[in-house]
């Protein structure tokens, strides 16, 4: 957005520079209305703003051609201007909804990805005392509007240090970082992640989504580290028991 704002206030400076030149060159001394330089830069603002106020106007073709110029460039100006402004509002206004804002709480739960079994974890939340009463920020790119209206949403990889930051990674109490599968090895992926999320939350206590739960890098990872196995979620929703976390949080 600031390079296009740079370009607009360019091409407007030019226009300035070039019309208002021509005009008190044409209109200087033929014109009863110019009589300085500063008639024509306020010529130049009522022509560019298309508001055309009628106290100054050209009266040589080529002060005429040069107002044709201010007026097309300034539509093309002001108009982006304003399309600029709002949605730059618009963006600052929604920036929780379209995934922008930072959260600043703690001790929270931080989803990482939106697939199936993460939409489940979000329903399984009120279910265990542990989590209940904690507020729940969702990591993911693979939506680009917040899914639910009290989960805390940023928009970005889950790997991304700048959207982990912005989810308070470094504040959280308890991390669930589910497969992508849009990945050749999601598990490769999943691993990549929980080790760069260890880094920044060495205090939380963190439960990743694998397909081979044995996996041969996942000792790297250290303590403090759950897996949760795909074949054993899947099989719990099937079964209509929800995701079943029984195992590691006491049911209310």
């Amino acid at each position: 957005m600031r390079r296009q704002i740079r370009f607009l206030l360019v091409l407007l400076l030019v226009s300035f520079c070039g019309t208002t030149g021509l005009f008190y060159l044409y209109e200087s001394g033929s014109n009863p209305h110019v009589n300085s330089y500063g008639d024509a830069a306020w010529w130049w603002l009522v022509t560019s703003a298309t508001v055309g106020y009628g106290d100054i106007y050209p009266m040589s073709t080529g002060a005429r051609l040069a107002g044709v110029a201010a007026i097309l460039t300034g539509i093309y100006c002001y108009t982006n201007f304003v399309t600029l402004t709002a949605e730059s509002l618009n963006g600052f206004v929604n920036r929780a909804r379209f995934g922008n804002a930072p959260f600043k709480g703690e001790n929270h739960v931080v989803i990482c990805e939106y697939t199936a079994f993460a939409d489940e974890m979000i329903q399984a939340l009120g279910r265990y005392p542990e989590l209940a009463k904690r507020q729940a920020v969702m990591v993911t790119d693979l939506v680009s509007v917040q899914p639910y209206p009290d989960v805390h949403f940023v928009r970005g990889v889950p790997i991304s240090p700048s959207a982990l930051k912005q989810a308070g990674i470094e504040r959280a109490a308890y991390i669930f970082v589910f497969a992508n599968i849009r990945f050749v090895d999601p598990d490769l992926k999943t691993l990549h992640c929980v080790h760069r999320i260890r880094k920044l939350a060495p205090q939380a206590k963190i439960f990743m989504e694998l397909n081979e739960p044995e996996h041969e890098l996942a000792w790297h990872l250290g303590e403090n580290i759950t897996v949760l196995k795909s074949r054993d979620m899947l099989a719990s929703i099937l079964g209509d028991a929800g995701l079943d976390l029984s195992d590691h949080f006491k049911k209310i």
